[in-house]
C-alpha cells in the first residue's frame, strides 16, 4: 500500500509508464497523472530496469545508520532492563548516553513498560493492546457494520445561529430530524449511506 502522502499508487505508476511507452512526451504524462518530470523519469527508469517489480514501494529505511549505537552496547541496555528493572533515565546515567536513545533501543526491541511489569518478579501483569494490526475480514460481505446517524434539521433560511433566539425564531424550533443509515463493508471498507426519508 502506499504513503498516503504518494502523487502516484502502483497502478498510477503502471499508467504514466504505459502512456510514456506509448509516445507521450514524459513531461505530459506528468502533467496528467499530477506529478512532476522528475518523479516521472524516476518510474520510468525503474521499469526499465526491474520491469513491473520495479513500480513497487521500497523501503524508506536507510542502508546505512552511522550513528546508530553498537550492538553490544544495546544487548547491555536490554540485560540492565530485565535483571534491574530499571526506566531509561537510570540506565543512560549508569551507561553514560542519552535516555532518548535508551527509550529508543526499549521500544525497538519491544520491551513493556515498567508500570505494566510486577516490581518483584518482572513477569508482565498487565496486557498492553492486543495487536497494532488492523483487523480486516477475509472477505467482502462478511461482516457489514451498520449504524443510524441523527441530524438535526436546520430550517430554510438557517437556524438560531443566524435568526438569533428571539420570539419569532422559536417558531421554527420544532423542525425535527434526519436520520442516515450507514453500511460499511469490514473487508473492503465501502460505505453506503442512504437517507431514507428521501
Amino acid at each position: 500500500m502506499s504513503h498516503p502522502n504518494a502523487r502516484l499508487t502502483p497502478y498510477g505508476r503502471c499508467v504514466l509508464v504505459e502512456r510514456i511507452l506509448a509516445g507521450h512526451r514524459v513531461a505530459d504524462a506528468a502533467a496528467q497523472l499530477g506529478c512532476s518530470r522528475t518523479c516521472a523519469d524516476k518510474w520510468l527508469a525503474r521499469y526499465r530496469a526491474e520491469g513491473h517489480a520495479g513500480r513497487a514501494d521500497r523501503s524508506s529505511r536507510p542502508h546505512y545508520t552511522p550513528h546508530r549505537i553498537d550492538a553490544v552496547l544495546e544487548q547491555m541496555i536490554l540485560q540492565m532492563r530485565r535483571t534491574m528493572r530499571r526506566g531509561a533515565d537510570w540506565i543512560a546515567g549508569e551507561l553514560g548516553i542519552c535516555a532518548a536513545t535508551v527509550g529508543r533501543v526499549l521500544r525497538r526491541n519491544g520491551m513493556p513498560h515498567l508500570s505494566m511489569l510486577d516490581a518483584l518478579t518482572g513477569i508482565p501483569i498487565r496486557r498492553g493492546p492486543a495487536t497494532r494490526v488492523r483487523y480486516e475480514r477475509d472477505h467482502t460481505g462478511e461482516l457489514i457494520h451498520i449504524d443510524v446517524k441523527r441530524l438535526g434539521r436546520i430550517p430554510d433560511g438557517g437556524g438560531w445561529r443566524i435568526h438569533g433566539r428571539t420570539t419569532e425564531a422559536r417558531r421554527h424550533r420544532l423542525v425535527g430530524f434526519d436520520y442516515v443509515h450507514a453500511a460499511i463493508d469490514d473487508h473492503s471498507r465501502l460505505a453506503y449511506l442512504r437517507d431514507p426519508s428521501r
